[in-house]
């Protein structure tokens, strides 16, 4: 790795532990030496010696720091605008290199509810569409006991990229998708959000507490009810929760005022 390469890295890791602590914005313009390594250094001159102008050039050369108000909410007028933006996005080095298309959402763009999971698989990577594979499945089954379809609810994740190997996000990356994420439910104006999983309701609700004891009970963000229950594919490896995750599930139809047995 390059003298270069471990400053870049070194600032990227000072910025998200910045983040981490709630450190939102910095002052454009700051300006740090570009450091070099001890190969690269040039000869020192003789004493009294004028600086040649490659030396001088070298002691000039800076580096912009990044600013965390590129965090801030997008202002797309619509949906469309917005799926646009998420298409070109490159925040996430990683992430756009490995994608083989952004996964934004679907549903009725009106919906009372939406269900936002963690972030889109190899199935949701392929076809463009969270919640499309055996998960997805499982949703479907779940919302048609409720007495819902499918287009009647929106359907979002965290991120709109796949993460390598399906890891779950990390904060940087959850970070650089948010400010998609808090627009795209501002144009869609839910009264209701089902956090499907850990990593959902933990990012929505911007808390650490663990899923089974956000489950079971009614949340307030945002201006809107959230209910948080387990995540399709934890279902698939846990059957048992599937008991629970009916309970949440009854819980927030009656909240919607559309109890079911």
């Amino acid at each position: 790795m390059s003298s270069n390469d471990a400053y870049y890295r070194a600032v990227r890791q000072q910025l998200e532990s910045l983040a981490a602590a709630g450190v939102r914005d910095l002052p454009r313009g700051r300006a740090l030496p570009v450091p070099q390594a001890a190969s690269q250094q040039p000869a020192q001159p003789p004493a009294g010696a004028a600086p040649t102008v490659a030396a001088s050039a070298a002691s000039q050369q800076t580096i912009e720091m990044p600013s965390m108000s590129d965090s801030e909410v997008s202002d797309a007028p619509s949906l469309e605008v917005l799926r646009q933006e998420v298409a070109a996005c490159t925040r996430c080095d990683e992430l756009a290199a490995g994608r083989t298309q952004t996964v934004f959402g679907v549903g009725d763009s009106n919906a009372r509810l939406c269900f936002l999971g963690e972030a889109p698989g190899a199935d949701e990577d392929r076809l463009g569409e969270p919640f499309v594979g055996r998960a997805g499945q499982l949703l479907n089954k779940i919302l048609e006991a409720c007495g819902l379809k499918r287009e009647e609810v929106y359907i979002l994740n965290i991120l709109k990229c796949r993460p390598p190997g399906n890891r779950n996000p990390l904060p940087s990356e959850a970070d650089n998708c948010r400010r998609f994420l808090d627009r795209q439910l501002e144009l869609i104006s839910p009264e209701f959000v089902c956090c499907l999983g850990a990593v959902g309701a933990q990012n929505f609700l911007e808390t650490q507490t663990a899923i089974g004891k956000l489950r079971g009970e009614v949340h307030h963000a945002r201006g809107v009810k959230v209910v948080c229950t387990y995540h399709p594919a934890y279902l698939l490896r846990n059957p048992s929760a599937k008991k629970q995750t009916w309970e949440d599930m009854k819980l927030l139809m009656r909240e919607m005022g559309t109890p079911v047995d």
